[in-house]
């Protein structure tokens, strides 16, 4: 049996509450430390629009899902 303990930064948040769309920015941007130019030229999307998606899916975090 393993002795390691999992510690906070081995989770990540619920995003059960964001759109797929967030949720995908925000794995990519956030947890994963994608660029939001470079996700947005991965996504065909303009770098706003990725401003945007992380903008909600970071008030919708903190709010505990609302918006």
């Amino acid at each position: 049996m393993s002795s390691e303990q999992a510690t906070l930064v081995d989770f990540e948040p619920d995003l059960s509450a964001l759109t797929d769309a967030e949720r995908e920015a925000y794995r990519a941007c956030r947890i994963e430390g994608t660029g939001v130019r470079e996700y947005a030229r991965e996504t065909e999307r303009r770098p706003g629009t990725i401003g945007n998606l992380l903008a909600r899916a970071e008030a919708k975090l903190e709010n505990g899902g609302q918006r």
